[in-house]
């Protein structure tokens, strides 16, 4: 019994990735999986741009544990099976945490893979409520914002400024298209679909024709507001319809989460007056004093002559912080960095921020946006200039509460603590 315990013991130390089990020298490995071809190429561009200036910048400082950090990648294509096999290729590589995504999908799949090894998985962009809620464990951590933070940051705006409006909403066919519908629905009070009317397009195989004809129904509605719940590559081109149609000039068009990279691929001119919610944007750490936000903001600009999008800023956020949680727990081991982040409160490239200990979400101030005009967009020296905060809510109104949360997992059959 006692060499059967001392062989358990040596081999646990010799499979589970510490601080002592290797040379000063080794680097630590972390895996990013993101979209470099595909549809969301461009906000995945924007994550590996901002890792490695995070990389560059904790190795500067030292590493992490004194040992200098590595990153490797993996294009996912924003395919869950694609992210899996990600995932276990960069576990085979030694990566000892994994982050990336842009589609929610692709986060629960990647995020499921690297509990299977025991690894961290952080969620740099991935909307849909179900990745901290019906499918979040202890293993994923989710930096974006959920669906209902956005409802609820833009069903208040909404709310007061168009009273009494009609709606039609177009959906993508997938978990974050539904959640983020079902969550400005409720914060709009437009639940009556009779009156409220929508359409769901194909995900991720939607063709020119399923825009038209969705976009051709809102026009006959003749409601007052369009509603795309779209995005990425798909927001762009039902964009672009929408322009030939000129709906976007005779409906107010709001887009959930409206990011940079979609106003530079569609053109400024075409998103004008679009509505939206961000959680982050280059000009947000000046607005909340926040030092290293500023510094990112300078730093990236100088890097990539351009601004920061708020995919960047997700992913130097997550290597950031799981480098300090290791740091401050002194292990890279899975369990001890999950103690060291759970309810663990932080400043960096805004104000304050949380990382919540019961469902795994960041909590951090969302801000209800508008695409400025174009004279306003050329005006800033960056031409980058595309957002007017029209009003914020902070993270701890606008997430979901703990009560309610526990709902939603026991009527998905989930054990109502993440395990």
């Amino acid at each position: 019994m006692t060499r059967l315990l001392i062989a358990l013991a040596f081999w646990t130390f010799s499979v589970l990735p510490t601080a002592h089990a290797a040379d000063p020298a080794d680097p630590i490995i972390i895996g990013l999986s993101y979209p470099r071809s595909g549809h969301y190429r461009e906000e995945g561009l924007a994550q590996m741009r901002a890792s490695l200036q995070a990389v560059k910048e904790i190795n500067a400082k030292g590493g992490v544990l004194g040992r200098p950090l590595k990153l490797i990648d993996r294009d996912s294509a924003a395919r869950p099976e694609r992210a899996r096999r990600n995932v276990d290729s960069m576990v085979a590589e030694g990566a000892v945490m994994l982050f990336g995504s842009v589609s929610s999908a692709e986060a629960v799949a990647a995020g499921e893979q690297a509990k299977q090894h025991d690894r961290l998985y952080f969620a740099t962009i991935g909307y849909s409520n179900d990745v901290t809620i019906e499918k979040g464990h202890r293993h994923i951590f989710r930096e974006s914002t959920s669906a209902t933070m956005t409802g609820r940051a833009l069903g208040e705006y909404l709310t007061q400024h168009f009273p009494g409006k009609t709606y039609f909403y177009i959906t993508a066919d997938y978990s974050w298209g539904h959640t983020s519908e079902a969550s400005l629905r409720l914060n709009t009070s437009t639940q009556n679909t009779g009156k409220h009317p929508g359409v769901t397009i194909p995900f991720p195989t939607a063709k020119q024709s399923d825009y038209s004809g969705a976009l051709k129904q809102a026009q006959a509605s003749d409601a007052d507001m369009l509603v795309l719940v779209l995005y990425g590559h798909d927001l762009v081109r039902a964009m672009q319809i929408a322009d030939s149609m000129g709906l976007n000039r005779k409906m107010q068009v709001v887009a959930p989460n409206l990011t940079q990279s979609v106003i530079e691929q569609t053109g400024p001119g075409i998103m004008v007056g679009v509505i939206g919610a961000e959680h982050w944007f280059w000009r947000v750490p000046e607005l909340e004093n926040a030092k290293a936000g500023m510094d990112f903001v300078e730093n990236f600009n100088k890097e990539y002559g351009l601004l920061p999008p708020s995919a960047a800023a997700s992913a130097y956020t997550v290597i950031h912080q799981w480098a300090d949680a290791a740091n401050r727990s002194g292990s890279l081991a899975a369990q001890p960095l999950i103690s060291a982040l759970e309810n663990h409160r932080y400043s960096l490239l805004k104000g304050p921020a949380q990382w919540r200990g019961f469902d795994h979400q960041n909590v951090q101030k969302v801000y209800v946006v508008r695409v400025n005009d174009r004279a306003t967009v050329i005006k800033h020296p960056s031409k980058q200039d595309y957002f007017e905060i029209l009003h914020s809510l902070d993270g701890d109104q606008a997430a979901i509460g703990h009560d309610d949360w526990v709902k939603l997992r026991k009527a998905a059959g989930q054990p109502e603590t993440l395990r």
